[in-house]
């Protein structure tokens, strides 16, 4: 009778552990998730930012048409690509040509006088800080998740049930620099990577 209550104590428990560990990744899955929707969130508000930041230029820097193409195209590429690995690759694209089209602001004083170039400069400025700190509350939603799935007794659960390593949200940190706004006679430029 001892032997009986023993096993079925024993199951019970086996039963706990593999509830609360399912629901545990499951958690930790929902997380990763939630968190890619807040940088998809930030993402979508520069791509919308970048159409009106290259009309602007386009009436001041009318002979600028390659690196205005460059950056249109380069959104483009941004909003087809899909998950983190192939997502980070277009987002260095877009940070690149963006480089260049704050950069012909120096060239074009008016350019570099108008208000409303200034306010979406800015804007984009306020919108690359958030996709960084949306990036990294993914990348460390992924490192939470990974190391559960890859940690004994988890794994041996997690493998059974299906659940994958999540790929972390990286850029080219040599491409990626944010945008600083110097209002005085400095003009746009990189600033070392975050």
């Amino acid at each position: 009778m001892l032997v009986v209550w023993i096993l079925l104590a024993v199951v019970v428990l086996l039963g706990i552990y593999v509830w609360v560990t399912y629901n545990g990744l499951v958690g930790l899955r929902n997380r990763i998730e939630n968190a890619w929707a807040q940088i998809d969130v930030q993402l979508k508000r520069r791509y919308d930012l970048i159409p009106n930041l290259v009309e602007t230029v386009k009436g001041y820097a009318t002979h600028e048409r390659e690196t205005l193409d460059a950056v249109i195209q380069a959104r483009n590429t941004a909003m087809a690509a899909s998950g983190p690995q192939e997502q980070g690759q277009a987002e260095n694209m877009i940070s690149g040509a963006l480089k260049s089209v704050f950069a012909l602001s120096e060239a074009y004083p008016d350019l570099k006088a108008n208000q409303i170039f200034l306010n979406l400069q800015e804007e984009l400025t306020g919108t690359e800080g958030r996709i960084a700190y949306a990036r990294q509350f993914y990348n460390d939603s992924v490192l939470r998740y990974n190391t559960k799935i890859q940690s004994f007794p988890a794994n041996a659960l997690a493998s059974r049930i299906r659940f994958l390593e999540s790929e972390y949200f990286e850029f080219d940190e040599q491409a990626r620099g944010t945008v600083q706004v110097d209002f005085g006679t400095g003009g746009a430029a990189p600033a070392a990577p975050a």
